[in-house]
């Protein structure tokens, strides 16, 4: 019985994928559930299984195609099994008896004709062992096998490399590229965004993380990282200037009384930004799991829709690539984001005193048309003030 493989029910608000990864062919046997394509849509990859055991029957769409939801893309055919591959010699039809004197190319076997080819071989060069000397295709193995180096550079055409040259080459954008490229620069084109500055001294935080470290992996079964603490440290500042955690629908400003943070991270596809949802009730260990488990499914390509979806505030840490400062761009249709850098050292002033402290620099990208230029520099001092003294961060200061 043949069974049709269907593109699944596809995510609110997108109208078609791309066939991105086949991971079968035709011919090829099939297990239920067995991955058999990947179906790339602008947010997310979605894995298509195979329903039943059998055999693929037919692929209508090949890829890099189009489609659309519940388009049909394959055909199984149901209990059927792979049959065993043929063999080039048995696949080739018997020839007619021939002489001693039978030597042209032509008396030759497909296979061994092939076999000559590919390797830049003549028949004349290798002694047969056949009927009437006749070249089998061990011969042209056992000549390939006693000189591999010969026929490694015969097998590999020299390729001229001219002086310089200049080469391009042509890929179409992926989904997920052509949508952040599309909404970001909707961002750009719609918001009033502007960007303010300001370093955190790092001190505290790490000797926090030096002195507990081991302890806190121990307990909860995950390290302890930077994350957490701008997260805790984000959320009590959203606290303070619920603005920041807002958004903007058509003439009304949309105030959000959750918590809901996206972290941007980089992945084989390109930019994701997951999202941590009711961040304020979770504990640090809580958001630095959820930040592992999420770059893990990151790195696989294993994000869903629910992951991605929604988000009132996000936080990107250009500094795990060396960053030194940057004016990140806002994720529509939120209205901030937070930019972490790298931990450098660098001299500052302590009590009339110059001395060498391990500093960062925050950046606040934010929307000028609902969040005013004060309320930006004292949301990012309050997350100075929570990192400079980690213990703000318990007693809620």
């Amino acid at each position: 019985m043949s069974v049709e493989v269907k593109v699944p029910i596809l995510p609110e608000s997108v109208a078609d994928a791309i066939v991105a990864v086949w991971h079968k062919k035709v011919g090829d046997a099939v297990s239920i559930d067995e991955n058999l394509v990947d179906i790339e849509t602008e947010k997310v990859v979605l894995e298509v299984p195979a329903t039943v055991d059998g055999v693929i029957k037919e692929i209508r769409a090949e890829e890099g195609a189009t489609v659309g939801e519940q388009q049909i893309i394959a055909i199984i055919e149901e209990g059927a099994t792979a049959s065993a591959p043929v063999s080039e010699e048995a696949a080739t039809p018997a020839v007619a008896d021939e002489t001693a004197n039978d030597d042209d190319a032509d008396k030759l076997s497909p296979a061994v004709r092939k076999m000559l080819a590919e390797n830049n071989l003549t028949a004349s060069t290798i002694k047969g062992t056949g009927k009437n000397g006749r070249l089998l295709k061990e011969d042209v193995q056992n000549a390939l096998k006693s000189a591999p180096a010969t026929t490694a550079q015969a097998t590999e055409p020299a390729k001229t490399v001219q002086a310089g040259e200049r080469n391009e080459r042509r890929v179409p954008m992926t989904r997920l590229r052509t949508t952040i490229a599309r909404r970001l620069k909707e961002a750009q084109d719609t918001q009033a965004m502007l960007t303010t500055f300001n370093d955190v001294n790092m001190q505290a935080v790490m000797d926090l993380r030096k002195q507990y470290k081991e302890l806190f992996e121990k307990k909860h079964g995950t390290r302890l990282g930077f994350m957490s603490f701008f997260v805790k440290a984000a959320i009590e500042a959203l606290k303070r200037f619920p603005a920041v955690n807002a958004s903007i629908d058509g003439n009304d400003i949309v105030y959000h009384d959750f918590y809901d943070v996206g972290i941007a991270a980089s992945s084989p596809r390109g930019l994701v930004v997951p999202v941590l949802r009711d961040v304020d009730q979770l504990s640090f260990a809580g958001v630095e799991k959820t930040i592992g488990e999420y770059g893990k499914k990151a790195k696989d390509g294993k994000l869903t829709m629910d992951d991605l979806v929604g988000g009132t505030f996000t936080i990107s840490n250009g500094g795990t690539f060396g960053s030194m400062m940057s004016t990140p761009i806002v994720n529509p249709p939120q209205s901030a984001i937070l930019g972490m850098h790298r931990i450098e050292d660098r001299p500052v002033a302590e009590n009339g005193e110059v001395v060498i402290r391990p500093m960062m620099y925050l950046a606040l990208t934010y929307d000028h048309r609902i969040i005013d230029g004060s309320e930006s520099v004292l949301f990012l001092r309050t997350i100075k003030e929570c990192l400079e003294d980690p213990a703000r961060l318990l007693l809620e200061l």
